[in-house]
């Protein structure tokens, strides 16, 4: 009985969900958009451990763009599920980065954590409150 009151509120739910998330990773990006080339190569090293070597400056660009702008789009409901993939691909980065560094698990777990969110926006979506829902429509 009480989980059909609260199915109900599903869309509220994501709302508040892509908001959360959406803010703290405008918050989380900004300082690496600010950081400039010197920055960016340093967060695109990463790559490193996937075998990509070349244009760090480029991957770690891409990484801090990943995670200011797809905090936007999450806050707004905008292509929800392009920016969650490119979210999660980038957790996925920062969490082996932090394994094999040796930073073990209590490093690597708050990417490893929003990594396993931001896959399950993929599949979910934005939800009726989101520009993407107006989109469909």
């Amino acid at each position: 009985m009480c989980l059909k009151v609260l199915d109900k509120y599903r869309n509220e739910g994501l709302l508040i969900l892509r908001i959360g998330m959406g803010v703290m990773f405008i918050l989380h990006g900004w300082p690496k958009i600010q950081g400039g080339p010197a920055l960016w190569e340093k967060v695109g090293m990463a790559t490193g451990n996937f075998g990509i070597s070349f244009a760090p400056v480029v991957f770690g660009f891409l990484a801090a763009l990943s995670e200011f702008g797809g905090g936007i789009c999450l806050v707004l409901g905008l292509y929800t599920r392009v920016a969650a993939f490119f979210m999660f691909i980038t957790m996925v980065v920062a969490a082996t980065m932090h394994l094999k560094s040796g930073d073990g698990l209590q490093k690597a777990s708050h990417a490893i954590e929003v990594a396993s969110v931001f896959f399950g926006l993929i599949f979910i979506g934005a939800g009726k409150y989101s520009i993407d829902h107006k989109i469909e429509k």
